[in-house]
């Protein structure tokens, strides 16, 4: 037998040996504690419904919890178009409508580019509104947590 063969060999008996050690035995496997994903078990192919929540309607914003914190959308945006040709957002919250509509205007930061340069319009990373923002809801927490507003916020 040659240097390589009894390589290959080698190497075959020391995978078996550690696949054969590394195995759990039906015993442990079933005392193997079982996680559970907040998929709940779906498969990635579906979609699991949506639990039950109040998506609030046209009320006062919610304050922010951290700082950078994205202002919360106080309405509801069900229904509302955001495409590459068409954002439903800047029928009131463009700086040339907020007066008749009442809303906030879009932050200066938001007419940036990335080097800093001032746009006329809504820079376009800046464009799809709901990246950022999310609606006000009554949802509970998906999972437990310590979670604390930041203290200058308090």
């Amino acid at each position: 037998m040659d240097l390589k063969s009894l390589a290959k060999l080698l190497l075959a008996v020391g995978m078996f040996v550690l696949m054969a050690f590394s195995m759990p035995d039906a015993a442990r496997a079933q005392d193997a504690a079982k996680l559970d994903g907040l998929r709940g078990g779906t498969p990635l192919d579906r979609d699991n419904p949506s639990h039950a929540f109040k998506q609030d309607r046209d009320r006062a914003p919610l304050d922010r919890d951290f700082v950078q914190q994205p202002p919360l959308i106080p309405h509801t945006i069900a229904n509302y178009q955001i495409t590459k040709n068409f954002n439903k957002c800047m029928d009131c919250h463009a700086w040339s409508k907020t007066k008749t509509s009442g809303a906030t205007k879009v932050s200066v930061t938001h007419f940036r580019t990335r080097d800093g340069q001032e746009l006329d319009n809504v820079s376009p990373r800046r464009y799809f509104c709901t990246q950022c923002h999310v609606p006000q809801t009554d949802a509970k927490p998906l999972v437990e947590n310590t979670f604390t507003r930041a203290r200058g916020l308090q």
